[in-house]
């Protein structure tokens, strides 16, 4: 639990913002309620939370409010904006992007924004690939499409080589959107620049549908991501109850987390069992998941299970662990594993069963924003612009307590943020599945 981590280590988790220096140049927004640097939004919401951390922590935790100032640091009319995104699709980058453009361009006049393709392979010459010119009318109308028109990869790419081209060309405001590996990305940039005293902003705009980034309540496209597979399990559900024995699975996105699994059931709740990376699976025994199924088989003659694709990893044959270009370790496939494990099961205990396995990771990453996710994307880009502009750099822009934050880098990627199987969430989900009842537990 991030509470626990931030007791334990409170010398880890420094709250302090980088600057690039002193703003001196009155800001051209207007019509806004600013906000001072000294303006802070308390890490604890309880009472009970604050007076704990407040008899433990050297310095009391709190993250430096996000939003517009009334002095800045960069000259607008000299500057120039990049805009990469890296990763993994994830509903809403078009979203970020065109809000990125809007704010950057009619808010505070900087007319050069530059689109780098393909994430970080943009800012190495030796891939040769062109950046492209951004303006409010070439991204007029790209939030109704999913994916990103700038593309994407994944893998590190050098971080003097990088620097070196956002010097060459005069760039001061760099924002990058990813998830965990693209904000390590950005740390490297920022302290390339650093070590060159160069004045150039680089902000992190948090993309990882799986929602788990430590320090970060929130990010965008996990919604549309939750929304989405409420209508696949709907799917899975009526297969499942259209067969005798019928067994529905089905897979969604959560490496580490399983905190779209978690909320998917509970959106859609003919979920009858939900497995997650953050709870170790058994298979056979009495207390196992094949025992479990009969249970729910012999009361209503069908079963929905959803599984995160980080769910039951210890449950294969130890291999050398793979790893994505993003240095992301590449997970079994669990969905399939289940799928041939229990068909097997149930064909040596003499039960016909029907199983219909769906994997829709790729249409989910792939859909366009829904309109919650649009209007979060949007007012992440507006305060990742008014982050730059005031000299923030190597942060990311959190959301917390129902306020956007900065958030230092090296803390939103300490470790991954997972579900609290003490918390609400959690025991939702065993409410409205019963599961552990089927478990025996």
């Amino acid at each position: 639990m991030i509470y626990a981590n931030v007791l334990q280590a409170p010398d880890d988790f420094k709250f302090e913002v980088q600057s690039l220096g002193e703003c001196s140049i009155d800001s051209p927004v207007r019509g806004r309620d600013f906000v001072d640097d000294n303006e802070q939004i308390t890490f604890a919401s309880q009472v009970k939370n604050i007076n704990m951390l407040m008899n433990k922590a050297k310095v009391f935790p709190a993250f430096q409010k996000a939003g517009p100032r009334t002095r800045i640091f960069h000259e607008p009319a000299l500057s120039n904006a990049a805009i990469i995104t890296c990763g993994g699709l994830c509903p809403g980058l078009n979203n970020v992007i065109k809000g990125l453009v809007t704010v950057l361009y009619h808010d505070y006049n900087v007319k050069s924004i530059l689109g780098f393709k393909y994430g970080y392979q943009g800012l190495v010459p030796k891939y040769n690939h062109l950046p492209i010119q951004l303006t409010p009318l070439t991204v007029d109308e790209i939030h109704k499409s999913g994916g990103t028109i700038l593309g994407s990869s994944r893998g590190n790419q050098d971080a003097a080589e990088m620097v070196d081209t956002l010097e060459r060309m005069n760039i001061n405001l760099l924002f990058c959107i990813g998830g965990d590996g693209t904000l390590r990305g950005a740390r490297a940039i920022a302290d390339e620049i650093f070590r060159r005293k160069l004045l150039i902003s680089v902000i992190g705009i948090p993309k990882t549908i799986d929602n788990d980034l430590s320090f970060i309540e929130k990010t965008f496209g996990f919604e549309t991501a939750v929304h989405t597979a409420v209508d696949i399990i709907t799917s899975a559900h009526n297969e499942a109850g259209g067969a005798d024995s019928g067994i529905g699975i089905v897979k969604l996105m959560g490496r580490d987390s399983g905190f779209i699994a978690a909320a998917a059931t509970l959106a859609n709740s003919v979920v009858d069992f939900c497995l997650v990376p953050e709870i170790d699976l058994t298979l056979e025994g009495e207390h196992g998941l094949f025992r479990a199924l009969e249970r729910k088989l012999d009361k209503a003659n069908h079963a929905v299970i959803v599984v995160a694709e980080g769910a039951g990893q210890d449950l294969f044959r130890a291999t050398e662990m793979k790893k994505d270009a993003s240095g992301n370790i590449l997970k079994h496939d669990v969905g399939v594993f289940l799928k041939d494990e229990i068909g097997g099961y149930f064909k040596r205990s003499g039960r016909d069963v029907s199983i219909k396995y769906l994997d829709p990771s790729y249409h989910i990453r792939s859909v366009a924003a829904i309109s919650s996710d649009a209007i979060f994307c949007y007012l992440l880009a507006e305060n990742a612009i008014h982050a730059a502009m005031a000299g923030k750099t190597s942060i990311v822009i959190g959301h917390w307590n129902n306020y956007f934050t900065h958030v230092p880098i090296n803390i939103a990627t300490h470790e991954r943020q997972k579900i609290d199987l003490d918390g609400a969430l959690w025991k939702g989900v065993l409410s409205s599945t019963r599961q552990n009842d089927y478990f025996g537990i």
